[in-house]
């Protein structure tokens, strides 16, 4: 049974389903297969990593389309860098930019500074003119802490968006309830979280889409078109080229996910019954 299912005009037994695309703004390989995700393929989401040397030009690519910001605190390459928009010194690790793991943030990390850089992101996409639709915690490093947590809660309750929560053995290993906490403040969040990981691609998403649970799933995959920077950036690279021409450019894919009976939803949807329930 799904209550927010319910909220957004489904029943209460039913699934919904939102496929969205990170890493918007990480390189441009990632901005122009996720314009084509959107635009041609099955996606109906996009978060904007607002640190990232891309990020200005996802902002112009996308200034008609909703997104949300994926809180970044974290740089994971060795051979590709950034840094945080704000004056910042403990996000920062040896070589200049943010540290590689959510470990080292956990570690290092000033509250009040991670505070002002995650305000920071959510403004500079506002000022860009992004339609801004929800928060997700890079890394999940905002989630998993309850000091980080609470720095995640605070804003997304402050700004009237819903955010990415992850589900029960994420609870478990986090080792507090930020599901009841987010509840509580009036927060909302898909019921499930699955993210798209390993090859093929196409196995992996067609079993998630046929394992869907009721309620409000959201997928996240990782899409970039196959490009040598890309290639030297992730070692990730292919399940990442393969998520673009699957989500993209496979009609039988829309079919899969037709025939499964799920309602497409977005997190438009979930901002404005967040906004709706915190008006009513």
């Amino acid at each position: 049974m799904s209550e927010l299912l319910e909220r957004l005009g489904g029943a209460p037994d039913g699934r919904g389903l939102i496929i969205t695309c990170d890493n918007l703004g990480q390189s441009h390989a990632a901005n122009a297969a996720i314009a084509e995700c959107l635009d041609i393929g099955v996606a109906t989401a996009a978060s904007l990593m607002v640190p990232c040397p891309w990020a200005r030009d996802a902002a112009r690519r996308f200034a008609q389309t909703p997104v949300g910001v994926d809180l970044t605190l974290n740089a994971e390459f060795d051979n590709y860098r950034w840094a945080p928009i704000t004056q910042a010194p403990s996000l920062l690790d040896g070589d200049g930019g943010f540290p590689r793991t959510p470990a080292d943030a956990w570690e290092h990390s000033d509250l009040d500074e991670v505070h002002r850089e995650c305000r920071a992101q959510i403004e500079r996409a506002g000022q860009w003119g992004s339609d801004l639709t929800h928060l997700c915690p890079h890394l999940d490093t905002l989630l998993l802490r309850p000091e980080f947590f609470d720095v995640y809660l605070e804003l997304a309750t402050e700004m009237a968006l819903p955010v990415r929560l992850g589900g029960a053995d994420q609870e478990r290993r986090a080792g507090f309830p930020f599901r009841r906490l987010a509840e509580e403040a009036g927060v909302l969040a898909p019921d499930h979280v699955v993210h798209l990981r390993g090859r093929p691609a196409r196995h992996t998403l067609e079993q998630a889409v046929a394992d869907l649970a009721p309620g409000v799933t959201e997928i996240v995959i990782s899409p970039a078109i196959d490009t040598p920077e890309l290639r030297e950036m992730d070692p990730g690279w292919l399940s990442r080229v393969e998520q673009y021409l699957l989500v993209a450019h496979d009609a039988a894919l829309a079919g899969v996910i037709q025939r499964s009976g799920v309602t497409m939803l977005t997190y438009t949807d979930l901002r404005e019954a967040q906004r709706d329930g915190a008006g009513a």
